[in-house]
């Protein structure tokens, strides 16, 4: 958020002529993130439209034409941002994020679940704790099994997107005992509650979707995390960001066509699912004026 002002209060007044982006490390002692840009003055303040010519330098040099907008906060990746935007659900889901330990503190029962503990982290991996709640809060976590990964790890498994909890740590729910951070591992809680097999869907939909505008933006909507030598760049993604992701998720809406939907995801077609996404919401929108 406040890079986002700094890029609407700075380019109101200025364009960019050209830039030079680095995505490897220059200084010795720091991996900040270094980009040189070349301004010119306005006549007149004004929010609009910036195009420019940047040259990317990471494991390869690049040439790429840049277009950003007032509208995206003048953010890269400017394609990502129109499609959360104006590809929203008609029904979205409802998405909140974290398992607080204030939370268990209010709702102490018999019911056991299976936790790991988001701020111990040793020996490279999370502890694992037991802890007893009420039949509500018990019901609440264990119907709802995906977790965040906002953070490259490195890996080609292990990049920013979605997963289940049981598939990666074995445990019931993500417990966050002392502050909150947004690189570590984030519960995510869904609103209404969807089925298993929904909430695979909605996770394969998101990384396929995720995977898409990264590919075709060369990552540029997200955050460079950290230089490394492994196979790509890494990269942060916001919990804002997420979460426009999740509410294009159009499934709540879906009447005859939910097997289309699935079968476009069990294929990882992304450029057929934003095809049916822009059909469906359009139809979505004529039945509401008829």
């Amino acid at each position: 958020s406040v890079s986002n002002k700094i890029r609407k209060d700075f380019l109101r007044y200025y364009n960019i002529k050209t830039a030079v982006i680095f995505e490897k490390e220059i200084f010795k002692y720091t991996g900040t993130n270094v980009i040189i840009c070349f301004f010119e003055r306005k006549e007149n303040p004004k929010d609009e439209i910036i195009k420019f010519t940047g040259i990317k330098i990471n494991r390869e040099t690049n040439t790429k034409e840049y277009v950003l907008t007032p509208q995206n906060n003048y953010r890269a990746g400017n394609e990502f941002g129109k499609f959360v935007n104006e590809y929203k659900a008609i029904k979205p889901i409802r998405i909140n994020y974290y398992l607080n330990i204030e939370e268990i503190e209010k709702n102490k029962g018999d019911f056991e679940l299976k936790v790991i503990d988001a701020n111990a982290f040793n020996n490279n991996k999370y502890q694992n704790k037991t802890i007893y709640v009420n039949k509500k809060l018990y019901t609440k976590t264990k119907s709802n099994v995906l977790f965040i990964r906002t953070v490259d790890t490195g890996s080609s498994n292990g990049k920013a997107g979605l997963y289940t909890m049981k598939e990666v740590f074995n445990v019931d729910g993500i417990l966050v005992t002392k502050s909150r951070y947004r690189t570590h591992p984030i519960q995510i809680f869904i609103e209404p509650i969807l089925s298993y097999e929904n909430q695979i869907l909605l996770k394969d939909y998101f990384n396929l979707i995720l995977e898409y505008f990264r590919e075709k933006t060369d990552s540029e909507f997200m955050t460079t995390y950290k230089y490394s030598n492994s196979e790509y760049t890494r990269k942060y993604l916001g919990l804002s960001q997420a979460k426009k992701i999740m509410k294009t998720f159009p499934f709540l809406s879906l009447k005859n066509n939910k097997i289309e939907f699935k079968e476009l995801i069990y294929n990882k077609d992304a450029g057929g699912i934003i095809d049916f996404i822009r059909k469906t919401n359009k139809n979505e929108v004529l039945e509401l004026w008829q």
